[in-house]
């Protein structure tokens, strides 16, 4: 079982529901849904091609999946979840956008947001003792020899390499698409998503999320707000 920390809208919001329907799955209830409707992609191609990230949900990842330290609980994490959340104001990010990172399609945000990579940054420091240490087979499947130097040291310093510097937020939509199927995928995700991406996504709280079992789904565990209790109740 392993461990994540990322970041997620509210269950009831427009663009939870949205991803829900197209992903095929629910993060925070882990039910399974039917692929919505769209001209030309049929829903065997949506469901092939959102296999992947129907498998851990909708979320963006801001300390990527990690087994527990044996010296840690998961009573201890929550808590020191909650106490974390709460030291960080909410911000927003400005849009949300359809992006293409090499094969996969994510959302990113469509311009520089400082907020979400210092957010990233501090949770991967804050939360690294409750790690437990990389595998050699771990490190293997994290391809070392196709990394970059910084990659590289980030790997073995903070086990993922894709942090810090290296870290670029997104919510992975479709897994890696060939070209020849590029322009319909994309056409289908502008249809689904773009009438929920006109606003933007206020980022007000942190989520834990939890694998089932072993290389099973990931679901929502808790959802932590960020700011000052005080604060909050004022909003």
């Amino acid at each position: 079982m392993r461990y994540a920390i990322c970041f997620t809208p509210p269950a009831s919001d427009p663009l939870s529901l949205v991803a829900a329907n197209w992903l095929g799955r629910n993060v925070f209830s882990g039910d399974m849904l039917e692929p919505p409707a769209v001209r030309g992609l049929g829903i065997h191609e949506i469901a092939f091609h959102t296999a992947l990230p129907r498998r851990y949900g909708f979320h963006g990842v801001l300390k990527a999946p990690f087994h527990l330290s044996g010296d840690m609980s998961e009573s201890q994490l929550l808590r020191d979840l909650m106490r974390f959340a709460g030291t960080f104001a909410p911000f927003q990010i400005s849009r949300l956008e359809i992006a293409r990172l090499g094969s996969f399609y994510s959302l990113m945000p469509s311009a520089p947001c400082e907020q979400i990579q210092y957010l990233a940054s501090a949770i991967v420091q804050e939360f690294d003792r409750y790690r437990a240490p990389l595998s050699e087979a771990d490190i293997e499947r994290s391809d070392p020899d196709g990394l970059s130097a910084a990659q590289f040291a980030n790997l073995h310093r903070w086990g993922n390499p894709y942090v810090m510097d290296e870290f670029r937020f997104h919510m992975p939509v479709t897994g890696s698409i060939n070209a020849v199927d590029m322009p319909r995928v994309e056409q289908a995700l502008r249809t689904i998503f773009m009438p929920v991406l006109k606003e933007p996504v206020m980022v007000s709280n942190v989520a834990l999320m939890i694998e089932e079992g072993t290389g099973g789904p990931f679901r929502v565990h808790s959802l932590h707000p960020m700011g000052k209790v005080s604060a909050r109740r004022i909003a």
